[in-house]
């Protein structure tokens, strides 16, 4: 039979510290547990070579017995059984080797076709510690879920039904959410394990591309057409923002490429009441189009009195 590496079955380093092995065995036996992984033959001797790795590093004198031998753990037992005859002479009584110092543990949880026969030759059919690791509280497994939004859609707070694993789960939306942005809801997740707690659920946001602004952070850039006249003599421009259209004032003699910043007009800020990030907006000033020759003669007679 095989020697197995018990350290590379759990992924730890043979130095690792308890609280190595019981984290690394508690994530690979929630990934693998039977009650998750149903009618997979796989995961299901995943989950057995799993426990009877903790079941030999989370035990300090398993542990000891397992590093002392390692690969030649058959001549190992050989040699212990003789340090065992030798120890028991000295206290005068000879066992003549039938005895074990692994005997004596309790089977809870497992019988021996649980356990590899490397394990069996080694340890015993016998070496179980108290407590099955099978009755152990498992966490149910996360659930990830993507959610498509418009810019419109968080510009404001607003509530949402998610199906999510065939249940319905309502959730609120904050206003000023970002795209990419991951939430937690507690206990959304799957079912847990032995009387184990439930997992989350983490919601990734996408938020779509808006045709007409730009989002940077809490801020909104635009680019609005302005009329060579309002641009040249001033006026008014009525700019599209997210709560509506305003009208704006513009200055006369106004350069092509002007920026003008709407305070308090961009995103609202997230979980921040009241806060909003501001809009950007860029003039891009058309040149008139099918001019009459009237029209044309008063352009050559303003170029002409430069």
């Amino acid at each position: 039979m095989a020697f197995i590496d018990y350290y590379q079955v759990l992924g730890i380093a043979k130095n690792a510290t308890d609280k190595d092995i019981k984290n690394a065995y508690r994530k690979l036996a929630r990934k693998y547990h039977p009650d998750l992984n149903p009618n997979d033959a796989e995961a299901n001797k995943k989950f057995q070579q799993l426990n009877e790795a903790n079941e030999v590093l989370s035990d300090p004198e398993k542990r000891k017995k397992y590093d002392k031998y390692g690969e030649n753990w058959q001549h190992g037992e050989e040699h212990e059984r003789y340090e065992q005859q030798q120890r028991s002479r000295q206290q005068g009584a000879y066992t003549g080797g039938q005895g074990s110092s692994f005997e004596g543990f309790g089977t809870e949880g497992f019988g021996s076709e649980d356990f590899s026969d490397f394990f069996q030759s080694m340890f015993g059919q016998g070496a179980r510690s108290a407590g099955g690791s099978r009755q152990s509280k498992f966490r149910g497994q996360d659930f990830n879920a993507s959610l498509g939004l418009s810019l419109k859609d968080v510009a404001e707070t607003h509530k949402q039904t998610l199906t999510v694993n065939g249940k319905n789960i309502r959730i609120t939306i904050p206003a000023g959410i970002e795209n990419g942005q991951i939430i937690k809801i507690a206990g959304h997740g799957g079912p847990g394990v032995n009387g184990g707690p439930a997992g989350d659920l983490f919601i990734t946001f996408s938020i779509e591309d808006d045709p007409q602004f730009k989002r940077i952070g809490n801020d909104l850039y635009a680019t609005t057409k302005l009329d060579l006249f309002t641009a040249v003599l001033g006026g008014e421009v009525t700019i599209d923002t997210l709560s509506g259209k305003v009208k704006i004032k513009v200055k006369p003699e106004t350069q092509n490429g002007t920026k003008v910043k709407l305070k308090g007009k961009g995103m609202p800020v997230y979980k921040k009441e009241s806060e909003f990030g501001d809009l950007f907006v860029t003039y891009d000033i058309q040149i008139p189009a099918n001019l009459t020759d009237k029209q044309k003669k008063l352009f050559e007679e303003i170029r002409d009195s430069q």
